[in-house]
């Protein structure tokens, strides 16, 4: 009989600060899922430069889109402590998505990041999905002191509010940029270094949360 991949078993006990905990063969996998996600969010935002700087405008939507879905799929995937943050994440990508099918109504499908490039303001509406992947960014940061994180959870703010304000240039923006997706690039394949546990986190933490959650809520219906 076959064995079962070493990485997909349940784990050992672990003791954490609510009481011990199992990572499931299911946890894990989505932690694999997860980190697919963060590689091809990664992977779509430099080829997306690439097609930018070597055959212009046309097709880039193609890779922007695989960078909505991917970190779509990500925040579906992610593991963070608080629930509220989570949601909120969520909340930003999909105002974003939307924010992203207006400016290609408006722009059309080929045009639409030539028409963000000659009206900044219109980056307002797509803000919130970048506004979300920076909430990744300073996620990894915040939990694995990866230093590569810092591409998106400062250079593309950076980026962005130079070009809404019109204080960087284009060849500043576009550098920004480049180093952000190369730095996302890193982290994703970074990612895979570590063991499955390290992003599921403490799970007695989670069920903890969500029990006060469930009891908070029992409270409000019952009064």
């Amino acid at each position: 009989m076959k064995e079962e991949n070493s990485y997909f078993k349940s784990s050992n006990p672990i003791k954490g600060v609510y009481g011990d905990f199992i990572v499931t063969s299911k946890d894990k996998k989505e932690v694999l899922f997860y980190r697919f996600s963060i590689l091809s969010c990664g992977l779509f935002f430099s080829l997306g430069l690439i097609q930018w700087f070597t055959n212009g405008y046309n097709q880039v939507w193609i890779y922007f889109a695989g960078l909505a879905i991917s970190l779509g799929l990500g925040l579906k995937w992610i593991h963070i402590y608080l629930r509220p943050l989570h949601q909120a994440l969520i909340l930003f990508w999909a105002i974003g998505c939307i924010g992203l099918g207006i400016n290609v109504f408006h722009f059309g499908l080929e045009n639409f990041i030539y028409g963000l490039k000659e009206n900044p303001k219109w980056l307002f509406l797509i803000g919130p999905l970048f506004v979300s992947l920076t909430g990744v960014g300073f996620k990894e940061f915040f939990c694995f002191r990866r230093i590569e994180a810092i591409g998106i959870t400062i250079l593309i703010p950076i980026a962005f509010i130079g070009h809404l304000t019109e204080l960087s240039n284009e060849k500043f923006t576009f550098s920004l940029l480049v180093l952000s997706s190369l730095l996302l690039l890193i982290l994703g394949i970074r990612k895979f270094d570590l063991p499955a546990e390290a992003d599921i986190g403490d799970k007695s933490v989670f069920e903890f949360l969500e029990n006060q959650r469930k009891l908070n809520t029992s409270d409000i219906e019952i009064s």
